[in-house]
C-alpha cells in the first residue's frame, strides 16, 4: 500500500528518510554528503514522484523504493 507523503507528520516524514539514508549505503564518490542534504535530496525525489513510500501488511513495516522497483514488486505480486 502506498503511503503519500504529504500525510505524514514533517518530523515523522523526516525520520523515515534518515533512517532510510543511514541503512541504504550509497555511495556518493569523492563527494562526503552530509545527512541533511541526503534527507533533502529523497525528499526531492518523494516531491518529483521518483520515490514511494510504501507499507507493508505482511512484514508490518514502511519502506521508501523508487517507482520503478515498487511497479516491478507489484508484477512479481501479480505473477504469484
Amino acid at each position: 500500500m502506498l503511503i503519500p507523503f504529504q500525510q505524514l507528520n514533517p518530523d515523522t516524514l523526516t525520520a523515515l528518510i534518515e533512517a532510510f539514508v543511514l541503512r541504504e549505503g550509497t555511495d556518493y564518490g569523492d563527494f562526503d554528503v552530509s545527512l541533511q542534504n541526503k534527507v533533502q535530496m529523497v525528499l526531492q525525489q518523494l516531491q518529483q514522484g521518483k520515490v514511494v513510500i510504501v507499507y507493508s501488511e505482511l512484514e508490518e513495516s514502511v519502506d521508501l523504493m523508487t517507482v520503478q522497483d515498487y511497479r516491478q514488486l507489484l508484477a512479481a505480486d501479480e505473477q504469484q
